[in-house]
């Protein structure tokens, strides 16, 4: 078995560590507070994120050099904003290239990018074909939990891809390969948006049709993004676009839906943020989404109500009766229009 790394000692880098151990892999798990640390390899917990006892298999380090020192891979799982500053670090350090997958979900709101294109630029040792993404519905409670879950690792390089499933992949875990990585990406990052959209929608009382409609039409509105932008729109049929959008969207589990959520029943963001105390990923990629979709020209009518909300302090109500009041249109001239064109060309 291999030597890994797992950058990020959140909920879901601890639950990934998991399932490398239960692999049989030797896990590096790299936290930047030494306290946490500390407390990870005394106690075998983490239980700010997890209540959940860690193998003692994952060791966990405080110093990044020390945590990458003879590793075959290194798995990336810190929140978008800190990707550029911890990829700059890791390159100063390597002397190798192992093999590099990253787990994050989000979008850099200031410069439209996924997080692979912010690694590919922080990163010289690495370009764009060598890295590999992980994506889809995985609540991290739940992958602790060793409960049946499944993902996508997509990579342009198919070997990098194969190489990431065979390292995740145990009885609990399925892993299937896509080389859509734009796809993977933007579905696992947009679904955040739609999450809080249906945390709101549940907080204002809505119910159960109000949350389908938005499940399905968000799913539309990423589709339009997403195909503009290059990705396969068969991509978002799958694990990391509807499988992961389901799963967020309807589960306590999910920072996105519980914080939507609590928007909807009139609490402030900055509260809810406080109180949540982790990174609540569709907030920062909301922003992002807005002005990709004005820069593509793509309409994105609940991504914009759901940045009126958050930026702009619309009431979640307003913003619900500026969808229901929208132009006629069809329902097929989006997603089955899209399919059609991608076999018809």
């Amino acid at each position: 078995m291999s030597k890994v790394a797992v950058l990020g000692a959140g909920s879901w880098g601890t639950a990934l560590s998991i399932v490398l151990a239960d692999k049989g892999h030797e896990v590096q798990l790299w936290t930047h507070r030494a306290e946490q640390a500390e407390v990870i390899n005394t106690t075998h917990k983490n239980e700010k994120y997890l209540e959940i006892m860690i193998p003692e298999k994952i060791k966990a380090y405080s110093d990044m050099k020390e945590a990458v020192t003879d590793v075959s891979a290194i798995v990336l799982v810190v929140p978008t904003k800190a990707i550029r500053e911890v990829c700059s670090q890791l390159d100063r350090i390597l002397t190798e290239s192992p093999l590099l997958i990253h787990a994050s979900k989000g979008i850099e709101p200031r410069t439209l990018k996924r997080v692979s294109q912010m690694i590919d630029e922080e990163m010289e040792r690495y370009a764009y074909e060598d890295i590999v993404v992980l994506s889809g519905p995985s609540h991290a409670e739940e992958v602790a939990k060793r409960h049946p879950t499944t993902v996508t690792v997509a990579s342009v390089n198919e070997n990098h891809a194969l190489s990431a499933q065979d390292l995740f992949f145990n009885d609990s875990f399925r892993v299937y390969t896509s080389n859509d990585m734009i796809g993977v990406e933007l579905g696992g990052a947009l679904k955040n948006i739609i999450a809080l959209g249906a945390g709101i929608s549940d907080g204002l009382g809505y119910g159960d049709n109000a949350k389908a409609a938005l499940i399905t039409r968000g799913l539309a509105e990423i589709t339009r993004l997403g195909t503009s932008l290059g990705a396969n729109p068969l991509s978002f049929l799958g694990l990391s676009g509807v499988g992961d959008l389901i799963v967020t969207c309807t589960s306590v589990h999910s920072r996105n839906w519980r914080a939507g959520n609590l928007l909807g029943k009139g609490k402030n963001l900055d509260e809810i943020l406080e109180q949540m105390g982790m990174v609540v990923e569709g907030v920062r990629t909301a922003e992002a989404a807005y002005h990709f979709a004005k820069e593509e020209g793509v309409e994105m009518p609940i991504t914009s109500g759901i940045y009126q909300v958050l930026y702009e302090n619309i009431h979640p109500r307003d913003v619900v009766e500026q969808l229901m009041n929208r132009n006629k249109r069809e329902e097929t001239d989006d997603l089955a229009s899209l399919l059609r064109n991608k076999y018809t060309r």
